[in-house]
């Protein structure tokens, strides 16, 4: 009993933070994934959500020692922002009022590194963490080209929580970025790295303070 007491446990609790991180990422990635300011802003994005998804779904990987954990990780964040895409859509915004990112297959690909190297920490930080920094933006801009024009949504339908001075302007798109899936893939995958490196060491904290 006790067994299955603390599995549940761990698993809760990964649910848990898996919500507030979908939260966190809505605040460093603004909840409308890249409407207000378009293409000009996807290498921020890019990153802010690479490294968000890769911190907690490999310190809930290796806690639990369980390759597909960080899969489960990034499918309840999924299902978090969905269930907010939907309540948008029901205040009467409408369905691409919010794109939903792409977090599980870049999750898939941490969990088959950490797999694939028979359990490997070191591996999967390494190998791990620069896969979801490599693939994170490529998902998300296909998924992107699959919706109608952000920059139509941010217009037609602005946030209704935004300031008067923070109304959109429509960017230079291209002036400052020539490839942003490159760059935020590059920029990416050099950051996701030491953060996966974070995410690891915080299982010692985890364990030290539970041994207190």
């Amino acid at each position: 009993l006790m067994v299955w007491l603390r599995r549940t446990t761990h698993y809760l609790f990964i649910v848990v933070v898996a919500v507030n991180s979908t939260l966190l990422t809505i605040n460093a990635g603004d909840y409308i994934f890249y409407t207000d300011w378009a293409w000009t802003s996807f290498v921020v994005f890019s990153i802010s959500q690479s490294t968000m998804l890769v911190v907690g779904a490999i310190y809930y990987m290796l806690f639990t020692g369980v390759p597909g954990t960080a899969t489960y990780y990034a499918t309840i964040m999924t299902i978090y922002t969905w269930v907010a895409k939907g309540a948008w859509f029901a205040l009467g915004y409408p369905y691409d009022f919010i794109a939903v990112p792409v977090w599980i297959p870049s999750a898939m690909l941490l969990d088959l590194s950490y797999w694939a190297t028979r359990r490997n920490k070191h591996a999967a930080i390494l190998i791990g963490g620069t896969l979801v920094g490599l693939s994170l933006p490529l998902f998300n801009m296909i998924n992107l080209l699959t919706i109608r024009d952000p920059l139509e949504m941010a217009f037609k339908y602005p946030r209704p929580t935004l300031p008067p001075y923070m109304t959109p302007i429509e960017p230079q798109v291209g002036k400052f970025y020539n490839s942003p899936v490159a760059l935020g893939a590059g920029a990416g995958a050099v950051l996701s790295v030491p953060i996966a490196a974070l995410g690891a060491k915080l299982n010692t904290w985890t364990y030290r303070w539970m041994a207190a």
